[in-house]
């Protein structure tokens, strides 16, 4: 599947958007002030240790706290079968308040939660990953080549045997790697590490020791294969600092980088603005009229699929079939394109038909395949229902790009204008009872007022006779439909 990337710089923004034979499928979006921190090496403090809770805050001088679970911490291994294993000691026997260690952000600050932390620190480059307190070696899953997987064993044992301390592992753009590019990277990881410790030591915690690079250049590491036909950016500043980036590391890519100075802005060119628009709303059309509802919520995202227009040709069964088997292809595309992550509820149409859920899953999982992000579906409950999750690191696109409504304060649903009226009457009747006034003046939206001199205009009558007082009307524009204030004058 030939792939293109497409990168459009701004100065305060770059965005960075994946296509699969010219559809969009993946967006990243990084602006100067909000940085992912992802990859970012700090030397922090300890704050708190919560037994309870086996984990700790440390601070790292960001405005929130960061967290750091026991299973996320390097210990110090006595013996072989310490260092293996897998059940974590216990916080108080790792940590104390007040002790400076060195972390790496395992995950952005997301929602209210500040960024996650681990000391098992990973340094990454073009083909290789070093892990200065790991051992071992390991090579990507997605390297399935028995031959390439045992040549690579052979590199990475005398890349083990140069280094002397740390492990390795392979990346996926390792495969087919020659062994002087292997060697270069490891030289370069190992100068890297070197630096950074020394830096650690210098300076006081609660500062960066080390920033991973912008995302135009990690863009070129960690998605730059040999599917990528092609990547055009639109900023001669940025193609030059990714043009010495490939000439240092892989300089065969070089060719492929082109710099897009056409009059039309690249993402309107590909139509890139428009699928972006369509990926913040909860509605998915589907081609055979069907279309999914996308709901993102704290705890979980929930997806709904419906038969919409589409009707069939034969009978009900086929129908659902055809449906859910297009909304399957459709959810995997949108959980990446929106980045989802956590937990992830299906909803898809009822099928009574074994075979046909069997058909649905796998289809689901067969569409994920290509999914870089970790995912892992369940079979179809009891009610029809697919659970499934997929791993997060970053913010969703909608958390990126948009905000909870001022208005209805993320709730997604306003009250009605005859709810308002009804809260304005009983606000009146209690304004009367508080304060001593000669008239009651309410002022509230345009739609509110409309309502209270039309249809409610008798209610309106009714409740001046019983408090006695007139009640003046005035309409408000910059008041939204579930504003009002109630002033006694």
């Amino acid at each position: 599947m030939s792939e293109e990337i497409l990168i459009n710089v701004t100065p305060r923004e770059t965005r960075v958007a994946l296509l699969e034979t010219g559809v969009l499928q993946e967006l990243y979006i990084e602006r100067t002030h909000r940085r992912g921190l992802v990859g970012n090496i700090y030397k922090g403090k300890v704050l708190r240790v919560l037994p309870g809770m086996q984990a700790a805050f440390i601070d790292i001088g960001l405005e929130r706290t960061a967290f750091l679970h026991a299973a996320d911490i390097a210990k110090v291994a006595t013996t072989e079968t310490d260092y293996h294993s897998e059940v974590p000691a216990d916080i108080r026997r790792l940590l104390h308040a007040g002790q400076e260690i060195l972390a790496q952000v395992l995950k952005d600050p997301l929602g209210g939660k500040g960024a996650r932390l681990t000391t098992h620190i990973s340094i990454p480059s073009r083909y290789l990953v070093y892990l200065p307190d790991g051992k071992g070696m390991g090579l990507s899953a997605r390297i399935e080549d028995p031959q390439e997987r045992e040549r690579l064993q052979e590199l990475l044992q005398v890349c083990a045997a140069a280094s002397g301390n740390g492990g390795y592992i392979v990346r996926t753009a390792g495969e087919g790697a020659a062994a002087e590019a292997l060697r270069a990277d490891r030289l370069f990881l190992n100068k890297l590490w070197e630096n950074i410790r020394l830096r650690a030591a210098d300076i006081p915690a609660g500062n960066l020791v080390h920033a991973d690079q912008p995302l135009s250049v990690r863009i070129l590491r960690d998605l730059f294969s040999g599917e990528v036909q092609r990547v055009r950016v639109d900023s001669a500043e940025t193609y030059t600092c990714m043009c010495d980036f490939t000439g240092s590391f892989v300089p065969e890519l070089k060719p492929r980088i082109e710099h897009y100075d056409g009059t039309q802005p690249i993402f309107d060119l590909y139509g890139i603005e428009e699928e972006i628009r369509k990926a913040l709303e909860r509605k998915v059309q589907l081609k055979s009229g069907g279309y999914l509802i996308i709901d993102q919520t704290e705890a979980m995202t929930t997806i709904d699929v419906n038969t919409g227009a589409y009707v069939g040709h034969r009978n009900l069964e086929e129908t659902i079939l055809k449906t859910n088997l297009e909304a399957a292809q459709a959810i995997a595309c949108q959980l990446r394109l929106r980045n989802l992550g956590g937990i992830i509820i299906i909803d898809f149409i009822d099928m009574d038909d074994a075979e046909h859920k069997r058909l649905v899953l796998q289809t689901l999982q067969q569409a994920l395949a290509r999914d870089r992000a970790k995912t892992q579906v369940t079979e179809v409950s009891s009610l029809g229902l697919v659970e499934m999750t997929r791993k997060r690191t970053r913010e969703s696109l909608e958390h990126i790009l948009c905000m909870p409504c001022p208005t209805c304060q993320g709730r997604a649903s306003l009250k009605t204008p005859e709810t308002v009226c009804y809260e304005i009457f009983r606000e009146i009747l209690r304004g009367t009872r508080q304060f001593e006034a000669k008239e009651l003046r309410v002022l509230a939206s345009q739609e509110v007022i409309g309502l209270l001199l039309d249809e409610e205009s008798a209610s309106l009558a009714e409740l001046e006779g019983q408090i006695g007082k007139p009640i003046r009307l005035q309409a408000e524009a910059l008041y939204n439909q579930e504003q009002f204030d109630v002033v006694p004058l």
